[in-house]
This record gives structure tokens, C-alpha cells and sequence, in this order.
């Protein structure tokens, strides 16, 4: 399917969520597309021939998008997200590097296995599809639960790890145990879905069929323009997020955390290098912990902008990033 045919298919989806008309591509209760373009529909409208695959490895099979040429560059993603979050910037990217866009264990169109969600074990599932795409040594992107896994990469695969820029998110520590569940008055950050992705079974019953309202809460709080991830967008990642197995394997990036705090302790500061970026809500917090956590880092702050700054600043990632990697 070409570009135009799938803007066409996106526009009806949409209009279909609004109307309710349009039934093969009818909306659930809450706009997430019933019947959405296929991963490999959404490669093919990225200059830099990209391509949807899969890779069994570590036990699982992993999905990925992969175009460009040039020395390897994975992109992982955060939460609620997919590998689309950075469609974006994977064309710009394309023309230096092998983009390299992943859907994370738990996520899009992955394996949803019963555990393995620490991020260690991510992290052993992106080094496996390194070494079986052939890959002695890569550059990690990662964003929110992806700067987590990129950061385990390299406490615990140094010899795979070229670079890895850490999107907005440090590795979990001990400080995650004092997250405010009831809002400060005067301080914006209030992290509720960190408890409420630890509860079993309730998120399944609640979102499942009503995902696009968590969606939009997510995207409409943390973003500083709202239009950055359209409405489309939205229903794609809705759609991703819809089912019971991708809710509860979104919920164990966040039950896993105990384990990831634990595994932290026992890592020593790494020598990998570091580009760490962060918007200016997060930006003190994050430079404080990553400049204890890795001994060469860089630390960028990225103003006007919230915590999907993948999609709100494109252009100014793409240059920090094109930058740091060389």
C-alpha cells in the first residue's frame, strides 16, 4: 500500500471513529481503530525503505522496522507507544544510519510472554536481535521504558553497545520509591499510572476496548502541543494497546520495576557513552541521577516541549541525535 492510499485509510479510520460509519474500519467504543494498517503498511510510508520483520530470539519473537544504510541505530520506545513513535525521525535518520525501530517485549506486534519484563531481560532480547541481524556492536535510542532497556544494554552487554542516547527516563532507582501518588500542590509531575500499571488484572478489565482514553490522557497531559501526535497516531497506538495480553504486558514494564531497582544497585557507573536529553520539567532530576549512573555523558535540555518530545521536536532530536552517534 503506497503513502497516498494509506493517508487515505488513516483519514477514513478517523472519520469512522467520529461517525461511526465505514465498517471495515469500524472503532471500538473509544476511536481505537478496529481495523488499523498493518505494521508493514506504516513501513512502506517511511522514505528510506523500511520494511516490517521479525526475529526469534532470547526465547521470544521479536518485531521490528528496519530501512537506511550506514552503521546500526535501534530505536526503542516508551509508554503507550510502538515502534511508530519515531516515524518521525526514522527517515531523517535513514540517510546516515540502519534504523532499526523495534516493538519492545510486551508491545505492538512482539511476543506478550507471562514474564520477562525486567529490564534486563529486555535488554538480553535487543542484544540477541543485534547479534542475530548479524551486528557485532550497535547505537541504542531509547525512550521512556526504552531509555531503561538501553541503559541495561549497557550495564549488561557493554562489548554490543557503541553509544546509547537515554530519552527523558533514567534507569529505575531507589528515588522511584518516593514518587508522589497524591499531587503536591505546585508540583506538575504527578506519576499515578506507576501504580496503577502494579495492580493485576484490574487494567485489563478497565482499558481493554477503552484504550484511546488513557491514550489521550497520557498524550494531552505530557505534551506541550497536543496536535504532535495526531489523531491518527493515536488510534494506532490505541489500536496496539487494545487487548488484554498487550495491557498486562505494558503493565509488567512497571511491575518489574522492584526487580530493576534491585538490579541497579548491583551495576557499577558505565563507561559507554552516554547522550542523555531531557525536557525542562524532567530535565534536573534526569541530568542529577544519569550524571551518577554513566561516567561520560552528555545532558541536553529540550525546551517547549513535553515528555513525547520524539514527536514534538522531531528536527532538534534528529540534530542531537545525528550529532552525538556522528
Amino acid at each position: 500500500m503506497n503513502r497516498r492510499k494509506l493517508i487515505a485509510l488513516g483519514a477514513g479510520a478517523v472519520a469512522a471513529a467520529a461517525t461511526g460509519t465505514a465498517a471495515q474500519a469500524a472503532p471500538s467504543t473509544d476511536g481505537a481503530l478496529a481495523t488499523a494498517p498493518s505494521a508493514a503498511e506504516l513501513a512502506a510510508t517511511l522514505p528510506g525503505g523500511f520494511t516490517s520483520r521479525y526475529a526469534a530470539v532470547n526465547g521470544i519473537r521479536l518485531h521490528y522496522v528496519a530501512g537506511g544504510r550506514g552503521e546500526p541505530l535501534i530505536l526503542l520506545h516508551g509508554w503507550p507507544q510502538t515502534w511508530w513513535e519515531y516515524h518521525k525521525v526514522m527517515p531523517a535518520l535513514a540517510t546516515r544510519y540502519r534504523v532499526i525501530a523495534v516493538d519492545l517485549r510486551g508491545a505492538g506486534g512482539s511476543s506478550k510472554p507471562a514474564s520477562g519484563y525486567d529490564k534486563k531481560t529486555m535488554a538480553a532480547d535487543i542484544a540477541a536481535l543485534a547479534g542475530a541481524l548479524g551486528y557485532t556492536k550497535v547505537n541504542v535510542v531509547g525512550h521512556d521504558m526504552g531509555a531503561m532497556v538501553a541503559y541495561s544494554m549497557a550495564a549488561n552487554h557493554p562489548a554490543v553497545v557503541n553509544k546509547i542516547a537515554m530519552l527523558d527516563v533514567e534507569h529505575p532507582n531507589s528515588s522511584y520509591y518516593e514518587f508522589r501518588m497524591l499531587p503536591a500542590p505546585g508540583v506538575p509531575f504527578h506519576p499515578w499510572w506507576f501504580a496503577f500499571n502494579q495492580v493485576s488484572q484490574l487494567p485489563e478489565q478497565l482499558i481493554t476496548g477503552r484504550s484511546r482514553f488513557l491514550v489521550d490522557w497520557m498524550f494531552d497531559n505530557l505534551l506541550v502541543n497536543k496536535a504532535a501526535i495526531s489523531d491518527f497516531d493515536r488510534a494506532v497506538y490505541a489500536h496496539a494497546y487494545s487487548t488484554p495480553d498487550a495491557i498486562r504486558g505494558g503493565n509488567g514494564w512497571y511491575q518489574a520495576l522492584g526487580q530493576d531497582i534491585a538490579d541497579n544497585e548491583t551495576y557499577a557507573p558505565v563507561t559507554t557513552p552516554v547522550l542523555g536529553i531531557a525536557h525542562d520539567v524532567f530535565f534536573p532530576r534526569f541530568a542529577a541521577t544519569l550524571s551518577q549512573q554513566a561516567v561520560n555523558v552528555q545532558l541536553v535540555q529540550i525546551a517547549n516541549t513535553g515528555h513525547y518530545f520524539v514527536d514534538e521536536q522531531p528536527q532538534v532530536l534528529t540534530q542531537h541525535l545525528r550529532s552525538f552517534f556522528g
